[in-house]
Protein backbone atom coordinates (compact mmCIF):
# COMPACT_ATOMS: atom_id res chain seq x y z
CA UNK A 1 0.00 0.00 0.00
CA UNK A 2 2.41 2.12 -0.99
CA UNK A 3 -0.02 5.52 -1.58
CA UNK A 4 -1.53 5.14 1.52
CA UNK A 5 -0.57 7.34 4.29
CA UNK A 6 -0.14 6.56 8.05
CA UNK A 7 -0.64 9.65 10.71
CA UNK A 8 1.71 12.09 7.81
CA UNK A 9 3.86 9.21 6.90
CA UNK A 10 4.01 8.45 2.88
CA UNK A 11 6.13 5.63 0.91
CA UNK A 12 8.49 4.77 2.53
CA UNK A 13 7.38 5.17 6.09
CA UNK A 14 3.71 4.05 5.66
CA UNK A 15 4.98 0.73 4.01
CA UNK A 16 7.34 -0.03 6.97
CA UNK A 17 4.77 0.56 9.39
CA UNK A 18 2.44 -1.56 8.16
CA UNK A 19 4.86 -4.34 7.63
CA UNK A 20 5.43 -3.50 11.05
CA UNK A 21 2.08 -3.65 11.75
CA UNK A 22 1.23 -6.98 10.39
CA UNK A 23 4.06 -8.88 11.94
CA UNK A 24 6.96 -8.73 9.17
CA UNK A 25 10.03 -7.88 10.41
CA UNK A 26 9.63 -8.69 14.24
CA UNK A 27 12.90 -10.09 14.81
CA UNK A 28 14.80 -6.58 13.63
CA UNK A 29 13.26 -4.80 16.01
CA UNK A 30 13.91 -6.78 19.12
CA UNK A 31 17.27 -6.06 21.42
CA UNK A 32 18.06 -2.60 20.06
CA UNK A 33 19.68 0.51 22.06
CA UNK A 34 17.49 2.74 23.47
CA UNK A 35 18.09 5.79 25.22
CA UNK A 36 15.74 7.49 27.60
CA UNK A 37 16.47 11.32 28.81
CA UNK A 38 15.42 11.77 32.17
CA UNK A 39 15.28 7.80 32.38
CA UNK A 40 15.86 8.21 36.27
CA UNK A 41 12.83 10.39 36.94
CA UNK A 42 9.48 8.69 37.70
CA UNK A 43 8.11 7.57 34.12
CA UNK A 44 11.39 7.56 33.17
CA UNK A 45 12.81 4.77 35.35
CA UNK A 46 9.40 2.55 35.07
CA UNK A 47 10.11 2.73 31.21
CA UNK A 48 13.63 1.77 31.69
CA UNK A 49 13.10 -1.19 33.59
CA UNK A 50 10.49 -2.15 31.07
CA UNK A 51 12.85 -1.73 28.20
CA UNK A 52 15.37 -3.76 30.05
CA UNK A 53 13.17 -6.71 30.53
CA UNK A 54 11.93 -6.45 27.16
CA UNK A 55 15.65 -7.35 26.30
CA UNK A 56 16.69 -3.94 24.96
CA UNK A 57 20.23 -2.23 25.61
CA UNK A 58 19.03 0.65 27.62
CA UNK A 59 21.19 3.96 28.29
CA UNK A 60 20.07 6.22 30.84
CA UNK A 61 20.35 9.80 30.25
CA UNK A 62 20.51 13.15 32.33
CA UNK A 63 22.00 15.49 34.21
CA UNK A 64 22.72 13.77 37.45
CA UNK A 65 24.31 10.43 37.09
CA UNK A 66 24.40 10.21 41.04
CA UNK A 67 20.55 10.11 41.11
CA UNK A 68 21.10 7.40 38.25
CA UNK A 69 23.16 5.31 39.39
CA UNK A 70 21.17 5.17 43.06
CA UNK A 71 17.47 4.47 41.25
CA UNK A 72 18.82 2.34 38.06
CA UNK A 73 22.04 0.63 39.20
CA UNK A 74 23.70 -1.68 36.36
CA UNK A 75 21.96 0.42 33.45
CA UNK A 76 24.64 2.51 31.35
CA UNK A 77 24.51 6.64 31.44
CA UNK A 78 25.09 9.04 29.42
CA UNK A 79 25.38 12.97 30.10
CA UNK A 80 23.10 14.93 28.48
CA UNK A 81 22.15 18.34 29.15
CA UNK A 82 19.05 18.97 27.01
CA UNK A 83 18.73 22.83 27.35
CA UNK A 84 22.33 22.88 26.10
CA UNK A 85 21.14 20.94 23.08
CA UNK A 86 19.58 23.30 20.64
CA UNK A 87 20.90 22.17 17.43
CA UNK A 88 20.52 18.96 15.08
CA UNK A 89 24.81 19.18 15.39
CA UNK A 90 24.85 18.70 19.20
CA UNK A 91 22.92 15.74 19.12
CA UNK A 92 24.71 13.65 16.48
CA UNK A 93 27.47 12.22 18.92
CA UNK A 94 24.87 11.23 21.71
CA UNK A 95 22.50 9.62 18.97
CA UNK A 96 25.39 7.33 17.53
CA UNK A 97 24.28 3.48 17.72
CA UNK A 98 21.13 4.39 18.98
CA UNK A 99 17.62 2.83 17.62
CA UNK A 100 15.20 4.87 19.45
CA UNK A 101 15.07 7.59 21.81
CA UNK A 102 12.77 8.32 24.43
CA UNK A 103 12.14 11.21 25.54
CA UNK A 104 11.22 11.95 29.66
CA UNK A 105 12.60 15.01 30.43
CA UNK A 106 10.80 18.03 31.18
CA UNK A 107 10.17 20.55 33.95
CA UNK A 108 6.72 22.46 35.32
CA UNK A 109 7.90 26.08 35.25
CA UNK A 110 11.25 28.20 34.72
CA UNK A 111 13.53 28.64 37.21
CA UNK A 112 17.20 27.88 38.07
CA UNK A 113 18.15 25.46 35.27
CA UNK A 114 14.84 25.10 33.70
CA UNK A 115 13.91 26.33 30.69
CA UNK A 116 10.48 25.53 29.39
CA UNK A 117 11.51 26.90 25.77
CA UNK A 118 14.57 25.31 25.88
CA UNK A 119 13.94 22.36 27.22
CA UNK A 120 10.47 21.81 25.49
CA UNK A 121 10.69 22.93 22.16
CA UNK A 122 13.96 23.89 21.02
CA UNK A 123 15.86 21.13 21.95
CA UNK A 124 13.21 18.52 20.85
CA UNK A 125 13.46 20.17 17.73
CA UNK A 126 16.66 19.63 17.25
CA UNK A 127 16.47 16.26 18.26
CA UNK A 128 13.92 15.44 15.92
CA UNK A 129 16.30 16.88 12.88
CA UNK A 130 18.92 14.60 14.15
CA UNK A 131 16.86 11.40 14.33
CA UNK A 132 15.72 11.77 11.45
CA UNK A 133 19.53 12.13 9.55
CA UNK A 134 19.78 8.56 11.40
CA UNK A 135 16.35 7.18 10.97
CA UNK A 136 16.15 6.55 14.49
CA UNK A 137 12.30 6.53 16.30
CA UNK A 138 11.80 9.37 18.81
CA UNK A 139 8.97 8.55 21.21
CA UNK A 140 7.98 11.78 23.12
CA UNK A 141 6.35 11.47 26.50
CA UNK A 142 4.31 14.82 26.70
CA UNK A 143 1.42 15.76 28.83
CA UNK A 144 -2.18 15.79 28.63
CA UNK A 145 -3.50 19.42 27.83
CA UNK A 146 -0.46 20.60 25.74
CA UNK A 147 -2.55 22.97 22.64
CA UNK A 148 -0.55 25.23 21.14
CA UNK A 149 -2.65 28.29 22.52
CA UNK A 150 -2.80 27.52 25.66
CA UNK A 151 -1.90 30.33 27.97
CA UNK A 152 0.32 27.92 30.40
CA UNK A 153 3.88 28.02 29.25
CA UNK A 154 4.88 24.71 30.53
CA UNK A 155 1.21 22.98 28.40
CA UNK A 156 2.10 25.46 25.24
CA UNK A 157 6.00 24.98 24.66
CA UNK A 158 5.33 20.87 25.48
CA UNK A 159 2.81 21.47 22.26
CA UNK A 160 5.22 23.59 20.09
CA UNK A 161 7.63 20.75 20.71
CA UNK A 162 5.36 17.61 20.17
CA UNK A 163 4.55 19.52 16.66
CA UNK A 164 8.22 20.24 15.80
CA UNK A 165 8.68 16.01 16.46
CA UNK A 166 5.66 15.57 14.31
CA UNK A 167 5.89 17.81 11.53
CA UNK A 168 9.91 16.61 10.73
CA UNK A 169 10.10 13.87 9.45
CA UNK A 170 11.08 11.48 11.62
CA UNK A 171 9.77 8.50 13.00
CA UNK A 172 8.27 9.55 15.52
CA UNK A 173 5.19 9.11 18.49
CA UNK A 174 3.91 11.39 20.71
CA UNK A 175 2.15 9.88 24.57
CA UNK A 176 0.37 12.31 26.71
CA UNK A 177 -0.12 10.61 30.10
CA UNK A 178 -2.75 11.85 32.22
CA UNK A 179 -2.30 12.14 36.41
CA UNK A 180 0.30 9.01 36.17
CA UNK A 181 0.56 6.74 39.34
CA UNK A 182 3.54 5.26 40.09
CA UNK A 183 5.41 2.93 43.05
CA UNK A 184 7.66 5.96 43.79
CA UNK A 185 5.98 9.68 44.38
CA UNK A 186 7.13 12.69 43.01
CA UNK A 187 5.44 16.44 42.22
CA UNK A 188 1.54 15.93 42.52
CA UNK A 189 1.77 11.83 43.54
CA UNK A 190 4.12 13.05 46.03
CA UNK A 191 1.67 15.88 47.29
CA UNK A 192 -1.37 13.20 47.14
CA UNK A 193 0.29 10.82 48.96
CA UNK A 194 1.22 13.44 52.12
CA UNK A 195 -2.50 14.65 51.95
CA UNK A 196 -3.64 11.01 52.35
CA UNK A 197 -1.21 10.86 54.69
CA UNK A 198 -2.92 13.25 57.54
CA UNK A 199 -4.16 11.85 60.56
CA UNK A 200 -7.75 12.43 60.86
CA UNK A 201 -8.14 15.10 58.74
CA UNK A 202 -8.16 15.31 54.63
CA UNK A 203 -7.41 18.52 52.92
CA UNK A 204 -7.92 19.34 49.00
CA UNK A 205 -8.50 22.01 46.65
CA UNK A 206 -10.12 22.43 43.27
CA UNK A 207 -12.78 19.61 43.82
CA UNK A 208 -14.65 20.70 40.94
CA UNK A 209 -11.77 20.06 38.46
CA UNK A 210 -11.16 16.45 37.46
CA UNK A 211 -8.21 14.64 35.93
CA UNK A 212 -7.98 11.13 34.63
CA UNK A 213 -4.79 8.93 35.85
CA UNK A 214 -2.29 6.05 34.52
CA UNK A 215 -0.38 3.91 36.14
CA UNK A 216 3.78 4.24 35.65
CA UNK A 217 3.53 0.32 34.26
CA UNK A 218 0.94 1.32 31.25
CA UNK A 219 2.93 4.29 30.18
CA UNK A 220 6.17 1.99 30.04
CA UNK A 221 3.90 -0.70 28.18
CA UNK A 222 2.74 1.69 25.77
CA UNK A 223 6.69 2.91 24.92
CA UNK A 224 7.61 -1.06 24.77
CA UNK A 225 4.72 -1.66 22.13
CA UNK A 226 6.18 1.67 20.26
CA UNK A 227 9.41 -0.13 20.39
CA UNK A 228 8.35 -3.06 19.20
CA UNK A 229 6.60 -1.57 15.69
CA UNK A 230 3.13 -2.39 17.35
CA UNK A 231 1.71 1.75 17.27
CA UNK A 232 0.99 3.54 13.86
CA UNK A 233 4.29 6.30 14.15
CA UNK A 234 3.27 10.56 13.37
CA UNK A 235 0.44 10.41 15.53
CA UNK A 236 -0.15 11.30 19.49
CA UNK A 237 -2.22 9.57 21.83
CA UNK A 238 -3.54 10.11 25.06
CA UNK A 239 -2.80 7.72 27.96
CA UNK A 240 -5.27 8.16 30.49
CA UNK A 241 -8.25 6.10 32.13
CA UNK A 242 -11.90 6.21 30.85
CA UNK A 243 -13.24 7.81 34.57
CA UNK A 244 -12.48 11.37 34.86
CA UNK A 245 -11.69 11.67 39.07
CA UNK A 246 -12.24 14.58 41.30
CA UNK A 247 -9.06 15.35 43.38
CA UNK A 248 -11.04 14.43 46.80
CA UNK A 249 -11.55 10.77 45.27
CA UNK A 250 -8.09 10.37 44.13
CA UNK A 251 -7.31 11.32 47.78
CA UNK A 252 -9.83 8.73 49.36
CA UNK A 253 -8.59 6.31 47.00
CA UNK A 254 -4.56 6.35 48.09
CA UNK A 255 -5.47 6.53 51.78
CA UNK A 256 -7.56 3.15 51.02
CA UNK A 257 -4.77 1.78 49.23
CA UNK A 258 -1.83 2.88 51.74
CA UNK A 259 -3.64 1.18 54.51
CA UNK A 260 -4.37 5.22 56.25
CA UNK A 261 -7.77 5.16 58.57
CA UNK A 262 -10.39 7.11 56.32
CA UNK A 263 -10.79 10.66 57.31
CA UNK A 264 -13.25 11.88 59.78
CA UNK A 265 -13.05 15.56 58.75
CA UNK A 266 -13.19 16.38 55.23
CA UNK A 267 -11.92 20.04 54.66
CA UNK A 268 -11.64 22.17 51.21
CA UNK A 269 -9.44 25.03 50.78
CA UNK A 270 -10.56 28.00 49.49
CA UNK A 271 -9.67 29.50 46.58
CA UNK A 272 -8.05 32.24 48.67
CA UNK A 273 -6.23 30.06 50.84
CA UNK A 274 -4.53 27.81 47.43
CA UNK A 275 -3.19 31.35 46.29
CA UNK A 276 -1.62 31.90 49.44
CA UNK A 277 0.07 28.59 49.41
CA UNK A 278 0.75 28.71 45.78
CA UNK A 279 2.69 31.75 45.74
CA UNK A 280 4.57 30.90 49.20
CA UNK A 281 5.49 27.53 46.82
CA UNK A 282 6.65 29.87 44.08
CA UNK A 283 8.75 31.90 46.22
CA UNK A 284 10.38 28.87 47.69
CA UNK A 285 11.30 27.97 43.88
CA UNK A 286 13.45 30.47 43.70
CA UNK A 287 15.17 29.05 46.22
CA UNK A 288 15.42 25.44 44.50
CA UNK A 289 12.09 24.38 46.32
CA UNK A 290 10.40 22.22 43.37
CA UNK A 291 7.14 22.24 45.21
CA UNK A 292 4.14 20.45 43.57
CA UNK A 293 2.02 23.57 44.62
CA UNK A 294 3.77 26.24 42.57
CA UNK A 295 1.39 28.31 40.08
CA UNK A 296 1.88 25.76 37.04
CA UNK A 297 0.37 22.61 38.85
CA UNK A 298 -2.61 24.53 40.16
CA UNK A 299 -3.25 26.52 36.90
CA UNK A 300 -3.22 22.76 35.10
CA UNK A 301 -5.30 21.54 37.70
CA UNK A 302 -7.37 24.59 37.12
CA UNK A 303 -8.45 23.68 33.41
CA UNK A 304 -9.03 19.52 34.40
CA UNK A 305 -6.24 16.74 33.19
CA UNK A 306 -8.92 15.02 30.81
CA UNK A 307 -7.53 13.19 27.51
CA UNK A 308 -9.37 11.16 24.76
CA UNK A 309 -9.04 7.20 25.63
CA UNK A 310 -10.60 6.20 22.53
CA UNK A 311 -7.53 6.32 19.46
CA UNK A 312 -4.56 4.43 22.09
CA UNK A 313 -7.55 2.12 22.64
CA UNK A 314 -7.49 1.13 18.84
CA UNK A 315 -4.01 0.43 19.01
CA UNK A 316 -2.40 -1.58 22.26
CA UNK A 317 -4.05 -2.63 25.62
CA UNK A 318 -6.42 -0.18 26.76
CA UNK A 319 -5.33 2.21 30.39
CA UNK A 320 -6.55 0.61 33.27
CA UNK A 321 -9.00 2.34 36.39
CA UNK A 322 -7.31 4.35 39.09
CA UNK A 323 -8.55 1.14 41.21
CA UNK A 324 -6.95 -1.50 39.24
CA UNK A 325 -3.61 0.67 39.07
CA UNK A 326 -3.56 1.57 42.77
CA UNK A 327 -4.17 -2.47 43.48
CA UNK A 328 -1.67 -3.21 41.30
CA UNK A 329 0.93 -0.89 42.64
CA UNK A 330 0.76 -3.55 46.02
CA UNK A 331 1.16 -0.13 47.94
CA UNK A 332 2.67 -1.68 51.53
CA UNK A 333 4.39 -0.48 54.56
CA UNK A 334 7.37 1.03 53.07
CA UNK A 335 5.43 3.45 51.33
CA UNK A 336 3.06 4.42 53.82
CA UNK A 337 6.65 5.17 55.79
CA UNK A 338 7.46 6.85 53.22
CA UNK A 339 4.06 8.96 52.77
CA UNK A 340 4.35 9.69 55.95
CA UNK A 341 8.13 11.25 55.66
CA UNK A 342 6.71 13.37 52.66
CA UNK A 343 3.96 14.73 55.02
CA UNK A 344 6.82 15.50 57.74
CA UNK A 345 10.03 16.67 55.44
CA UNK A 346 8.94 20.20 55.34
CA UNK A 347 8.30 20.09 58.73
CA UNK A 348 11.87 19.27 59.80
CA UNK A 349 12.90 21.65 57.74
CA UNK A 350 10.86 24.63 59.39
CA UNK A 351 11.42 23.55 62.67
CA UNK A 352 15.38 23.32 62.18
CA UNK A 353 16.01 26.54 60.29
CA UNK A 354 13.75 27.95 63.01
CA UNK A 355 15.84 26.34 65.33
CA UNK A 356 19.32 27.27 64.21
CA UNK A 357 18.11 31.00 63.28
CA UNK A 358 16.91 31.41 67.30
CA UNK A 359 19.67 30.12 68.62
CA UNK A 360 21.77 32.25 67.00
CA UNK A 361 20.20 35.47 67.25
CA UNK A 362 19.24 34.85 71.04
CA UNK A 363 23.50 34.36 71.61
CA UNK A 364 23.70 37.94 69.64
CA UNK A 365 20.86 39.48 71.27
CA UNK A 366 22.00 37.68 74.85
CA UNK A 367 25.88 38.11 74.80
CA UNK A 368 27.30 39.12 77.81
CA UNK A 369 24.73 36.52 79.45
CA UNK A 370 26.23 33.61 77.41
CA UNK A 371 29.43 34.89 77.69
CA UNK A 372 28.97 34.63 81.30
CA UNK A 373 29.29 30.93 81.28
CA UNK A 374 32.53 31.03 79.65
CA UNK A 375 33.86 33.55 81.99
CA UNK A 376 32.99 31.74 85.39
CA UNK A 377 35.34 29.15 83.65
CA UNK A 378 38.21 31.49 83.61
CA UNK A 379 38.11 32.22 79.58
CA UNK A 380 38.87 36.27 78.83
CA UNK A 381 35.77 38.87 78.54
CA UNK A 382 37.07 39.31 75.02
CA UNK A 383 37.68 36.11 74.43
CA UNK A 384 34.65 34.75 75.76
CA UNK A 385 32.64 37.32 73.80
CA UNK A 386 34.08 36.86 70.07
CA UNK A 387 33.45 33.08 70.72
CA UNK A 388 29.85 33.72 71.41
CA UNK A 389 29.45 35.66 68.09
CA UNK A 390 31.52 33.16 65.77
CA UNK A 391 29.00 29.91 66.92
CA UNK A 392 25.73 32.65 67.24
CA UNK A 393 27.07 33.58 63.25
CA UNK A 394 27.34 30.05 62.42
CA UNK A 395 23.99 28.85 63.41
CA UNK A 396 22.15 31.77 61.63
CA UNK A 397 24.62 30.75 58.66
CA UNK A 398 22.97 26.86 58.52
CA UNK A 399 20.07 27.99 58.98
CA UNK A 400 19.84 30.15 56.06
CA UNK A 401 21.93 27.64 53.95
CA UNK A 402 18.59 25.21 54.93
CA UNK A 403 16.33 27.39 52.83
CA UNK A 404 18.53 27.17 49.60
CA UNK A 405 17.15 23.69 48.39
CA UNK A 406 21.02 22.79 46.90
CA UNK A 407 22.91 23.48 50.21
CA UNK A 408 20.38 22.11 52.28
CA UNK A 409 21.52 18.59 52.95
CA UNK A 410 25.25 19.83 53.55
CA UNK A 411 23.53 22.07 56.20
CA UNK A 412 22.11 19.64 57.92
CA UNK A 413 25.35 17.58 57.93
CA UNK A 414 26.73 21.03 58.96
CA UNK A 415 24.25 21.45 61.60
CA UNK A 416 25.22 17.69 63.15
CA UNK A 417 28.81 18.39 62.90
CA UNK A 418 28.46 21.66 64.88
CA UNK A 419 26.14 19.33 67.77
CA UNK A 420 29.11 17.46 68.14
CA UNK A 421 31.16 20.04 68.28
CA UNK A 422 28.90 22.08 71.30
CA UNK A 423 28.67 18.96 73.13
CA UNK A 424 32.62 17.84 73.06
CA UNK A 425 33.72 21.47 74.05
CA UNK A 426 30.73 22.03 76.04
CA UNK A 427 31.54 18.71 78.00
CA UNK A 428 35.50 19.62 78.48
CA UNK A 429 34.70 24.02 79.19
CA UNK A 430 31.42 23.78 80.72
CA UNK A 431 30.70 19.81 82.06
CA UNK A 432 28.28 21.74 85.25
CA UNK A 433 25.56 22.52 82.05
CA UNK A 434 24.97 18.42 81.59
CA UNK A 435 23.37 18.65 85.55
CA UNK A 436 21.58 21.99 84.96
CA UNK A 437 18.22 21.73 85.56
CA UNK A 438 17.32 23.01 81.75
CA UNK A 439 19.18 20.52 80.29
CA UNK A 440 21.17 22.75 77.86
CA UNK A 441 23.83 20.05 76.70
CA UNK A 442 21.15 17.42 76.58
CA UNK A 443 18.78 19.23 74.32
CA UNK A 444 21.79 19.09 71.34
CA UNK A 445 20.99 15.49 71.36
CA UNK A 446 17.41 15.72 69.68
CA UNK A 447 18.85 18.46 67.81
CA UNK A 448 21.46 16.29 66.31
CA UNK A 449 19.10 13.77 65.46
CA UNK A 450 16.37 15.92 64.00
CA UNK A 451 19.19 16.95 61.08
CA UNK A 452 20.45 13.52 60.31
CA UNK A 453 17.09 12.68 59.95
CA UNK A 454 16.22 15.75 57.88
CA UNK A 455 19.42 15.28 55.48
CA UNK A 456 17.79 11.48 54.91
CA UNK A 457 14.56 12.74 53.82
CA UNK A 458 16.30 15.66 51.39
CA UNK A 459 18.06 13.00 49.53
CA UNK A 460 17.31 13.77 45.70
CA UNK A 461 15.14 11.34 44.39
Amino acid sequence: MPGDKIGGFSGAYAKAGFDIWHGSGWGDLMGQRVLVLGGYGLIGAEICEALDQAGHEVIVAGRNAQAAARRLPGLAFHHIDMARRLTAEAWQADLQGIDVVVNCAGALQDGGQDHLEALHHHALAALAEAAKERDSLVIQISAIGAQLDSKILFLSSKARGDAALLGSGARAVVLRPGLVLARGAYGGTGLIRMLAALPLLQASALPEAKMQTVGAADVAQAVCLTVAGQVPLGRSYDLVEDTPRALPEIIRAHRTALGFAPARIELNAPNWGLGVGTWMADQLGHLGWRSPLRRTATEVLRQNILGDPGPWKSVGKPVQGMEKTLQNLHLGPEHRLQARMLLLMPICVAVLALFWLFSGGIGLVSLDQAAAQLTAQGWQLGLARASVVFWSLVDIGLATALLYRPWARRACLGMAMVCLIYLSLGTLVTPALWLDPLGPLAKILPALMLSLITWALLEER
